[in-house]
């Protein structure tokens, strides 16, 4: 190693979910599982989505990119995962981490504006209803879906940048399960406080703006739904903001606690465990959050399934 050189290391060594060798087969089976549902349910929604013309309307347009997002977010950790729990080698390459962790940040930041857009497209449906055609029209949608994307990649071009361009010449191991900002961060041969700083400053920019949309467009929405007069639609819109809701509050408290506070690196025990709720168990629960749990969906689906079942006879 020169003075010259610092960046020397060529690889990563990724610890893993856990050390307990006990843990190891069933934990590869239930987040197989995991990995398994969210494909067939995302992929489901897409498809769904895509050959029923009454879910060609902008809460399903957003949802089919949610789907989209859920998928590829998924697959950048699962797979990994699964294979650290059967192989010895727990090694990534310099540049496959960095690859990672882009994804990582671009597919989080996307899902964080579309849940953003989510809620206020439900704001408007709900609270606005005679001009949601004219409000959330088919050119918004798509500057918002494109929108999102490049924001995405905007933000994980300066979140990686932020991470990598710091100088690293050892130790190479990683506290984690795949190659996360802060416990990458850890591994600088350099003072990192201005990463972290930048690290609290672009999560924020993301979490907070999103979040407060998402808070603002609720509050909205339970407002008027508490001046409907049927008991039993009250219960309806309850039941489906209360689920809804809850798997934002697992999402953005997940993201806060990891991302959004002054010192990162104090909590990288807890951070392996609260990273499996935005990477794993989100992307599985959002089909049926959003999506199944939807009359208009589940007509669509029994309209599916009895085309097929007459065709299945014939």
């Amino acid at each position: 190693m020169t003075e010259n050189n610092l960046t020397t290391v060529t690889e990563f060594i990724l610890m893993g979910f856990t050390d307990n060798h006990m843990l190891e087969i069933p934990l590869f089976l239930m987040f197989l599982i995991f990995y398994i549902i969210t494909l067939l349910g995302n992929v489901g929604m897409i498809i769904l989505i895509q050959v029923d013309i009454q879910l060609h309307t902008p809460m399903y347009f957003f949802l089919s990119h949610l789907s989209q997002l859920d998928i590829c977010n998924s697959s950048v950790f699962t797979p990994r995962l699964l294979t650290s729990f059967l192989t010895v080698d727990q090694s990534i390459s310099f540049m496959g981490c960095m690859v990672q962790m882009a994804l990582m940040i671009l597919h989080g930041t996307g899902e964080c504006l579309l849940l953003a857009i989510m809620a206020y497209d439900r704001f408007v449906a709900i609270c606005h209803p005679l001009l949601y055609h004219t409000i959330m029209s088919k050119r918004l949608c798509t500057q918002l879906a494109v929108g999102t994307y490049a924001v995405g990649v905007f933000i994980s071009a300066l979140q990686t940048g932020n991470v990598f361009l710091l100088p690293y010449c050892g130790p190479n191991i990683i506290d984690h399960f795949f190659c996360d900002i802060p416990p990458v961060i850890q591994l600088a041969c350099s003072d990192t406080a201005a990463a972290n700083v930048l690290l609290l400053f672009f999560s924020a920019l993301v979490t907070v703006p999103t979040v407060s949309a998402i808070l603002v467009s609720y509050a909205y929405i339970l407002a008027t739904i508490c001046r409907m007069r049927s008991l039993e639609a009250q219960r309806k819109a309850f039941s489906t903001c209360a689920s809804r809701l809850t798997a934002l509050s697992l999402f953005y408290g997940s993201v806060f606690f990891v991302y959004v506070q002054p010192n990162p690196e104090s909590a990288s025990a807890y951070n392996k465990t609260l990273s499996v709720f935005y990477t794993i168990v989100i992307p599985m629960l959002n089909p049926l959050v959003y999506s199944l749990r939807n009359k208009d969906v589940k007509a669509a689906v029994h309209i599916r399934v009895l085309n097929l079942s007459r065709k299945g006879i014939c």
